[in-house]
């Protein structure tokens, strides 16, 4: 049975500046799902804070956020919309 698709918000803030290429490869394999992307670099912490909206089926959102927060220096979480898409 196909999984429906939800749509959700994915955060992550980034304390470690060579985890970067390696969030930016994750999120290139995972391109065909990511709607919208905003990144700001808050340079007066050293961080860079990304926010991507994405429509996928909910393993496929929990798989990338999961592989995401086990980077190095990479905190990242989920939020759900309540209902499917139903794409």
């Amino acid at each position: 049975m196909e999984q429906e698709n939800r749509v959700a918000i994915i955060s992550m803030i980034i304390s470690d500046d060579a985890s970067v290429p390696a969030v930016n490869n994750l999120l290139h394999e995972y391109g065909k799902f990511i709607q919208s992307r905003m990144g700001l670099p808050y340079r007066e912490r050293g961080l860079n804070i990304i926010s991507i909206v994405v429509d996928a089926p909910a393993d496929i959102i929990s798989t990338l956020s999961g592989k995401l927060g086990r980077l190095k220096g990479v905190t990242s979480k989920s939020v759900y919309s309540k209902e499917n898409t139903g794409a």
